[in-house]
C-alpha cells in the first residue's frame, strides 16, 4: 500500500461530506505514498486548511453550470493527468461524473471510485440533472458505493459496479462533562421546559418546516416544549419567519461548537430529513443515549433500527408531533428508547473501520485491469506483486 497514490475529488460541501473526505485524507496520508484532494477553495479553506494531504482547487459548482463544468473537467483533466494517481476517489454525483469525465481519454487511466452521498433531488429539471450524473457514474466509474440500501439498488440498476456499503461515522468524541451539559442547556433559556432539538444544516432535505409545523401542534401545552435548531444554510431567514408568522418560541441557534453537550441536553431530538444516508446527528444521538424521532428515510433506519426511534413518515408534521409527544409525555418509552440508543451506539461504524474499508477499495481497484489497455500502456500498481 505505501506505493499508491490516491486523489480525492469533492464539489462544494458545508457538512458531513467535507467533513468525512478530510478524516480519510488526512488518515491515509502516511499510509499510501501520496494524497492530493481536488475541490472547491471554499471547500478547501473549511476542511482542509493546514492539513496533511495537499488540497489543489477545482471549482466544482454545487449545480449544474455548463461553462463552470466544462472548465472544471478540463482542469480536473490536466491535474489528473500531471498527478497520475493510482485511484481517484470522487465523493457526490457531481464530482463523480465530473471526474469520471476528465479521465474519459483513450489511455490508461486511473480507477474511479464514486461515493454516492445523496439521494435524487426534488424537482423535474433537478431530478433529470440528478439523473443524467447517475447514467455517467454508472457507467464509466469502476466501483459506486453508496451510503445505504435504497441508493445502493437504484445504482445497481443503473448497471454501476457495486463498491460495497460506504462508510460515514461520525467523527469520535469524548462525552461531554456534566457543567458543559449544564451551561450549554442555560444558554438556550426556558428553564424548566422541555428540550426538542434538531440539528443540521438549515436545507430542505432536512425536513425542518415539518418540525415547525409539528411545534405549532403543541405550543398551547403547558409548559410548551423550547425547539431549538442549531445550524446553519439558506433557509435559515424562512425557517426563523415561519416561526415568527406561526407564533413559535423557536430558538435558532447558528452554527454551534457545543453539539454533544446540546445533544445529552435534550430531552427529545429529532430527525424530520426527507432523506439521508447515515446522517452524524442521528449517529451523535445514539452516542448520547438520547431519546430520537426521525423519519423513516433512506439510511436513517439502518442506524437506529426499529427500537432506538421512533420512526415517522417523512413530511409528516401530525405524525411528528404525536411522537414527540408521546416520548416527552411516557418516561418508560423516553428511558427505553434511551437505552436502546446506547446500545446501537456500539455498532455504528467507526473511523477506523471506514478507513480500512477505502484502503482495501484502492488496493482492490489499483490492482484492476484498465479494458482495453495494453499491458506496455497500463503502469502497475505500487505493491501488487506484494499481495
Amino acid at each position: 500500500m505505501s506505493g499508491l497514490r490516491v486523489a480525492y475529488v469533492l464539489g462544494t460541501s458545508g457538512g458531513g461530506t467535507g467533513a468525512h473526505v478530510a478524516m480519510l485524507a488526512e488518515a491515509c496520508t502516511g499510509r499510501v505514498a501520496a494524497v492530493t484532494v481536488y475541490g472547491p477553495a471554499a471547500t478547501g479553506r473549511r476542511f482542509f486548511r493546514g492539513g496533511p494531504a495537499t488540497f489543489v482547487p477545482v471549482e466544482i459548482a454545487d449545480r449544474p453550470r455548463p461553462a463552470r463544468d466544462a472548465a472544471a473537467v478540463l482542469r480536473l483533466r490536466r491535474l489528473l493527468a500531471q498527478a497520475q494517481p493510482d485511484v481517484v476517489h470522487a465523493h457526490g454525483l457531481r464530482a463523480g461524473a465530473l471526474a469520471a469525465l476528465a479521465l474519459a481519454r483513450p489511455r490508461p487511466a486511473p480507477a474511479l471510485l464514486v461515493t454516492v452521498h445523496n439521494a435524487p433531488a426534488t424537482g423535474r429539471a433537478a431530478g433529470l440533472a440528478y439523473g443524467v450524473l447517475e447514467r455517467i457514474v454508472a457507467r464509466r466509474a469502476d466501483a459506486v458505493a453508496c451510503v445505504s440500501g435504497d441508493l445502493a439498488a437504484r445504482m445497481r440498476r443503473l448497471g454501476a459496479h457495486d463498491g460495497g456499503r460506504a462508510l460515514v461515522p461520525a467523527p469520535a468524541a469524548e462525552p461531554p462533562a456534566r457543567p458543559d451539559i449544564a451551561a450549554a442547556r442555560a444558554s438556550l433559556g426556558g428553564a424548566g421546559r422541555p428540550l426538542v432539538l434538531a440539528a443540521g444544516r438549515l436545507a430542505p432535505q432536512k425536513g425542518l418546516t415539518v418540525l415547525l409545523d409539528a411545534a405549532a401542534r403543541w405550543r398551547h401545552r403547558d409548559p410548551v416544549p423550547l425547539v431549538a435548531i442549531a445550524g446553519e444554510g439558506p433557509l435559515a431567514g424562512p425557517l426563523r419567519a415561519r416561526a415568527r408568522a406561526a407564533g413559535l418560541d423557536a430558538a435558532f441557534l447558528g452554527q454551534r461548537g457545543d453539539v454533544p453537550a446540546l445533544l445529552a441536553a435534550a430531552d427529545v431530538v429529532v430527525v424530520p430529513s426527507e432523506w439521508e444516508g447515515q446522517p452524524l446527528i442521528v449517529q451523535e444521538a445514539l452516542r448520547a443515549g438520547r431519546p430520537i424521532v426521525a423519519s423513516r428515510a433512506g439510511g436513517i433506519p439502518d442506524l437506529t433500527g426499529e427500537d432506538a426511534a421512533l420512526l415517522i413518515p417523512p413530511g409528516d408534521p401530525g405524525g411528528l408531533a404525536a411522537a414527540v409527544l408521546a416520548v416527552l409525555d411516557d418516561p418508560g418509552l423516553a428511558a427505553r428508547l434511551a437505552a436502546a440508543a446506547r446500545s446501537r451506539a456500539g455498532a455504528l461504524p467507526t473511523p477506523a473501520a471506514a478507513v480500512a474499508s477505502a484502503l482495501d477499495s484502492y488496493r482492490r481497484l489499483a490492482a484492476r485491469p484498465t479494458p482495453g489497455a495494453t499491458p506496455a500502456r497500463r503502469r502497475p500498481a505500487p505493491g501488487r506483486n506484494d499481495r
